[in-house]
């Protein structure tokens, strides 16, 4: 997982053949392979202009919430629950932060609507960090070990950061930036404290 986080990093910085196995060496059997639901940096494309980029956040954010809570109520271990649950609170925060930096590009409150009626999505209330599917990363969570559901947020973190630091370059001057610059200094401490704890219970 951390390899196929790297590679959606890689792709990122602009390399085009990047190849990370599905499942990594854990998966490996003979001469196939099994893993976790594929998380890139998708969706991106579909953002262009500086508002469009905020409802594509704020819709990731979102997803993003949902799978933390469900594990933080899910997962026996406390410290990896406790984490979790912080993540959740953490994501709930980021939507408010992309809510208001919403607010002052475009002079209103987003309509009803939001963020739907500023960017179109595939499966938009399914989706989180990385672009992956949430109800289907919740069903390949159901009986993995704490090591494995850290390895899928440590790769889902490692989008959110690659993504923010992306659309920071992409508006470059403006206001917007320094609001994706804040959050992906934030995606990179969750992305430190996840990977620290998942060395903790490596066996």
């Amino acid at each position: 997982m951390r390899s196929r986080a790297a590679a959606a990093t890689l792709e990122g910085a602009g390399l085009e053949k990047v190849y990370s196995m599905e499942g990594g060496i854990r998966a490996w059997k003979g001469l196939t392979a099994k893993g976790a639901p594929e998380a890139g940096i998708a969706y991106f494309s579909a953002a262009a202009r500086a508002e469009e980029m905020i409802a594509l956040a704020w819709l990731l954010e979102n997803g993003s919430r949902r799978f933390y809570d469900v594990l933080a109520h899910a997962i026996e271990d406390s410290d990896v629950a406790d984490l979790h649950r912080q993540l959740a609170g953490a994501e709930e925060r980021h939507k408010a932060t992309l809510l208001d930096l919403y607010k002052k590009l475009v002079g209103a409150a987003p309509d009803v609507g939001f963020p739907q009626s500023v960017i179109s999505v595939e499966n938009e209330d399914d989706v989180m960090e990385g672009g992956m599917n949430v109800t289907e990363a919740l069903q390949w969570v159901k009986g993995k070990s704490v090591t494995e559901i850290l390895e899928l947020s440590v790769a889902l973190e490692t989008n959110s950061y690659d993504l923010y630091l992306n659309m920071k370059r992409r508006l470059k001057d403006q206001p917007s930036a320094e609001v994706f610059r804040v959050l992906s200094g934030e995606e990179k401490e969750h992305l430190e404290r996840l990977s620290a704890l998942l060395e903790k219970k490596l066996p």
